[in-house]
């Protein structure tokens, strides 16, 4: 199996990266994003973009790959809606739109998050914006479409959010998400589990394309049985 990943550098993105590359069956990982990972694999690329809505040229680059996983986002805190719907949908779309055109057998994974509002009508900006993104990919003509919406997200084996003040609450609070974990396990994941997750539905698919916190813990523990 062959995945793209964007946004390999963000929290999710490089649990994501992580879990890809310790997969034997994944021969080859290309990361799309501003930066690179700093990761050496003789099965990894590394595509590096300062403008991700433009993919012009890039055909081959972009073709042969069997999954997706869309990890690319960035908080909603201070921004319009204006500027958040371009990094959010406008990216996201221009991406995927790409990659539909180029791999129609793809399984395209989109992280969203928890709460997100199908209808698009909400009060919530993110959540709506979060939606309208949702609803526009599950139009587009790839293989299948899953909308990952995790909750509370714990960062494991070394990953780290590139947000200082993000970082500073994740080492503060590591303790008591290791309690949350055990005592609510629907409700929280963890880089390593989003990962497997990803890899699960990208081999054997999913009952659902909405998949909540429970769903994505269950393929994850499914993914570590069946290995």
């Amino acid at each position: 199996m062959k995945v793209v990943i964007f946004g390999a550098t963000g929290m999710v993105g490089q649990g994501v990266l992580r879990e890809c590359l310790r997969d034997p069956d994944v021969t080859g990982v290309l990361t799309v994003g501003r930066a690179t990972t700093g990761q050496l694999d003789p099965r990894l690329h590394e595509l590096v973009r300062s403008d991700l809505t433009q993919y012009a040229g890039l055909d081959d680059e972009l073709s042969g790959y069997d999954a997706c996983f869309f990890c690319l986002g960035v908080s909603s805190v201070g921004m319009k809606e204006d500027d958040y719907s371009r990094i959010t949908y406008d990216l996201t779309l221009a991406a995927a739109s790409v990659l539909a055109r180029l791999n129609p057998a793809m399984t395209f994974v989109y992280v969203s998050g928890t709460g997100t509002d199908s209808s698009e009508q909400g009060r919530v900006m993110w959540a709506r914006v979060k939606g309208r993104t949702e609803n526009a990919l599950r139009r587009l003509p790839f293989k299948a479409v899953y909308l990952f919406r995790p909750g509370v997200i714990q960062p494991l084996h070394g990953v780290r959010s590139k947000t200082r003040l993000y970082h500073t609450f994740y080492v503060l609070l590591a303790p008591l998400l290791s309690t949350a974990r055990r005592l609510f396990p629907a409700h929280v994941q963890t880089t390593e589990s989003l990962g497997r997750a990803m890899l699960a539905v990208a081999r054997h698919g999913a009952p659902s394309a909405v998949l909540e916190p429970a769903d994505l813990n269950a393929l994850a523990q499914d993914s570590t049985a069946r290995a």
